[in-house]
């Protein structure tokens, strides 16, 4: 694949103390391990740090992205000309328990939160087991399954603005819908979460349930990036997963990429896969889907730029 060109100043963040790397090869690091490179990913360490990059990048009109764990991201082949940020750093990911108040950061791995909330006898995220991704990411589509969702249990949202304001909202004002929050800042820094005591054993034991249903009827083994396809609302059709199954579309493949033969609204990618593959595969299902029964598939997955 040829090295895009981009026009994101290599320089562009000189002299912010950040780590910064030029050309990186962020497809690689998503979840479906295919797709382009960004001109800058930068990895800052503190909220001042970010706050600095902000108004860099709003002084030179330059576009940031914010990158998470890379599970429901899939950055196409040219790549992104722009400022790639990852919030992975320490001061990112701490978790605090007040009672039962759990704060987390933006850079919390799911899988390891969840776990440990289950150790320590909280209640409030288990029924999230076995979603990837990071705390920030999650909170921001409101990530989710059959067992429910992570808006359910988060109390308060501390954010920063593209002006590198940051600021709170409360649970009053915030709004968790089937993938989707009303939350428009660009940077989450951190999530509060409102927990209830429950017993440990009770508590891992409905996570191993959780997980053992993924594994039966997901192909959690390949490479994906989860749904590929939001649920049409009940009354406008059958969920994506039914409906692509129903227009006999597993297995369908365009270049490396296929749908599933365990889950259909999944599509995975073999080696050697391009983020174009996905991309045609995907908007080759929903034209086949919408043909046949006149509902148009909205996509879950994000795509770069």
């Amino acid at each position: 694949m040829p090295t895009a060109t981009f026009h994101t100043p290599p320089d562009l963040l000189d002299g912010l103390n950040l780590t910064v790397e030029p050309d990186a090869p962020i497809g690689a690091k998503t979840w479906y391990r295919c797709g382009g490179n960004a001109a800058l990913l930068a990895r800052p360490a503190t909220t001042a740090q970010l706050a600095a990059l902000v108004e860099r990048c709003n002084d030179r009109g330059v576009l940031v992205y914010v990158m998470g764990g890379g599970a429901n991201l899939l950055v196409a082949d040219e790549g992104v000309d722009g400022v790639v940020v990852r919030l992975d750093h320490d001061d990112f990911k701490r978790v605090s328990i007040d009672g039962t108040r759990l704060t987390a950061g933006p850079g919390v791995d799911l899988f390891s939160l969840v776990t440990a909330t289950c150790k320590a006898g909280l209640d409030g995220l288990v029924h999230i087991a076995g979603i990837p991704g990071t705390v920030g990411g999650a909170t921001r589509m409101n990530a989710g399954g059959a067992f429910g969702d992570i808006g359910e249990s988060v109390a308060r949202v501390q954010l920063m603005s593209s002006e590198g304001q940051v600021y709170f909202r409360d649970r009053d004002d915030l709004s968790f819908e089937y993938r989707r929050t009303n939350i428009v800042a660009p940077f989450i820094l951190d999530v509060e979460f409102d927990m209830d005591e429950d017993d440990p054993d009770e508590l891992n034991k409905r996570m191993k349930e959780i997980f053992f249903f993924k594994k039966n009827t997901q192909p959690m083994g390949d490479k994906s990036a989860g749904c590929s396809f939001k649920n049409p609302p009940a009354e406008v059709g059958e969920p994506a997963g039914k409906l692509i199954d129903q227009a006999g579309l597993k297995g369908k493949a365009v270049g490396k990429a296929s749908v599933s033969d365990v889950h259909a609204n999944f599509i995975v990618a073999e080696p050697g896969c391009s983020a174009n593959d996905v991309i045609r595969l995907m908007d080759e299902v929903a034209a086949e889907v919408e043909a046949k029964f006149g509902v148009t598939l909205e996509r879950e997955v994000v795509v770069w730029p």
